[in-house]
């Protein structure tokens, strides 16, 4: 499993109810397509959080390497739905970090610790 984090803050003239509904229509079509097991959007609350600390936590799901990947050729397909999806998302972030996470100790490195 392996984990796409995005902390997104949006721009000052976005709405949170409108990015909520525009993520969960693109995740809704990436997870129709199979190229995303899960996902979840959380917003910081009561405004606890250091200045790090992004508005918007989007935390997407994939089984593996492959998995990401297939994601991204959905990104790179010439097709307007997806175009307007994506674009829906997008354009309502002012900026966004991301990373990819796994749990850790994985099997493969846990393996390789233990042939040590």
């Amino acid at each position: 499993m392996n984990l796409y984090h995005c902390s997104i803050d949006l721009h000052h003239e976005a709405k949170a109810l409108a990015f909520a509904n525009a993520v969960d229509q693109w995740m809704g079509y990436l997870q129709e397509r199979e190229v995303i097991l899960s996902w979840r959007l959380l917003r910081r609350k009561l405004n606890l959080a250091s200045d790090a600390n992004r508005d918007f936590l989007l935390e997407i799901e994939f089984r593996d390497m492959t998995h990401l990947d297939q994601a991204f050729r959905v990104l790179g397909e010439m097709d307007e739905n997806v175009e307007r999806l994506y674009a829906n998302v997008n354009t309502l972030i002012a900026s966004a970090d991301i990373g990819l996470y796994r749990p850790f100790p994985d099997p493969e490195r846990a393996e390789r610790m233990a042939l040590i």
